[in-house]
């Protein structure tokens, strides 16, 4: 699947809009800097009239602002006594004046005209209606442009987070739905294996097995089979939290990993130091043993091939959180998946499907409202897991 960038899609937008805003605003400072010089250009002419006593060039000069007031796109209007309209300049429609329906067109458009801006003049008699400049218009949009601008940019970012955690959620659901079918396949081989070897005579069983040995064998996979089933069943749902022995979940832990250490990791010590007057913590048995189960197989998986130690170590730190740490002497971890270490999907293995650390997270944070972060600094990796204390 590919992955969207979203923060470079968000910029992106972000710089397109801010662009074509100050395209925009640019154009509309020029207009009015081209108004700037059309007032120029009138004061120039009046005063050329005032000074010039020939009334020819007077009539010349009146002439010339009469255009120049035509060229700058100001709507006028002007009417005599009884309303009629006697004259009127960039109006943005056509309109014959000599017409009954021309005048009352133009009469409709001054009604809209006198209700921002009062008229000019001696009402009824001679009176100058008029409007805005174009570039007066054209700033009356700034402000819905700006609105408009970042309603979209909100729009499409909430749009692409939505998108986001959904598609993190269904990889994290097809990474949970491996995991579910990577932990029931060994106990299944396992059945079908014994299976294969109740279907022997007595004497073609491998060691001579008595059927009371396989069944203890089927029984230990059956259960955990039922486990397995038991910690995805409550995964899905709130589980019930209550008070509990970190002590506890660790030693079993710690028994669980011992008769397994020898296939799981050689030469590989483990070493727990829980202090007996631990305060309990509040939480579900079962899903926090999972959850330690796979930081620790993570720190196993660390040192595969090469031995070393994992020790876990835990005090209550004060204001209410007992601290759980987990630290193995493998290799550390790769600077470019530090910050996504918890994500699902993201493994440095390369036939694992990265679901162990985003379940342990999901516990430890969602369903025990607790904190699981990678630590900095040392030799090897280090997991701190803090659970808030039981009210007991």
């Amino acid at each position: 699947m590919i992955r969207i960038k979203w923060p470079i899609a968000l910029a992106t937008l972000f710089v397109v809009l801010l662009g074509w805003y100050l395209i925009y605003t640019q154009r509309i400072v020029r207009a009015l800097r081209t108004d700037a010089e059309t007032l120029t250009e009138i004061f120039s002419e009046v005063q050329a009239g005032i000074a010039d006593p020939d009334p020819g060039r007077a009539d010349d000069a009146l002439f010339r602002l009469q255009t120049i007031i035509r060229e700058s796109g100001v709507p006028l209007v002007q009417t005599g006594p009884g309303d009629t309209v006697l004259a009127a300049e960039n109006l943005p429609f056509e309109a014959d004046l000599t017409t009954a329906e021309g005048q009352e067109r133009v009469r409709a458009y001054i009604r809209r005209l006198d209700a921002r801006h009062p008229p000019v003049g001696a009402p009824g008699l001679n009176s100058i209606h008029f409007g805005d400049s174009p570039e007066v218009r054209r700033l009356r949009w700034i402000p819905w442009l700006q609105v408009g601008g970042l309603l979209l940019t909100v729009f499409v970012g909430f749009t692409m987070i939505r998108y986001q955690r959904r598609a993190a959620s269904e990889e994290a659901w097809t990474s949970m739905a491996r995991e579910l079918a990577h932990q029931l396949g060994t106990p299944l081989s396992s059945l079908q294996g014994w299976l294969e070897v109740l279907r022997l005579s007595p004497e073609e069983r491998p060691g001579s097995l008595a059927e009371g040995e396989i069944a203890q064998a089927i029984s230990e996979d059956l259960e955990r089979l039922e486990r397995v089933s038991h910690r995805f069943e409550l995964i899905g749902r709130e589980p019930e939290l209550g008070p509990i022995s970190l002590r506890a979940v660790v030693r079993d832990l710690e028994r669980y990993l011992a008769a397994r250490l020898p296939k799981l990791g050689r030469g590989v010590d483990l070493v727990v130091d829980i202090p007996p007057g631990l305060p309990p913590v509040k939480g579900n048995e079962v899903l926090l043993a999972w959850a330690l189960e796979n930081v620790v197989k993570n720190a196993l998986d660390a040192l595969a091939g090469r031995g070393g130690r994992i020790s876990l170590y835990a005090r209550e730190v004060g204001g209410g959180w007992v601290s759980l740490r987990v630290r193995d002497t493998g290799p550390g971890v790769d600077p470019e998946i530090r910050d996504k270490i918890f994500e699902p999907g993201v493994t440095t293995k390369s036939g694992g499907w990265g679901v162990g650390l985003a379940l342990s997270r999901r516990i430890v944070e969602s369903v025990h409202r607790g904190r699981i972060e990678l630590l900095d600094g040392g030799e090897g990796t280090t997991f701190q897991i803090r659970l808030p204390v039981a009210d007991v």
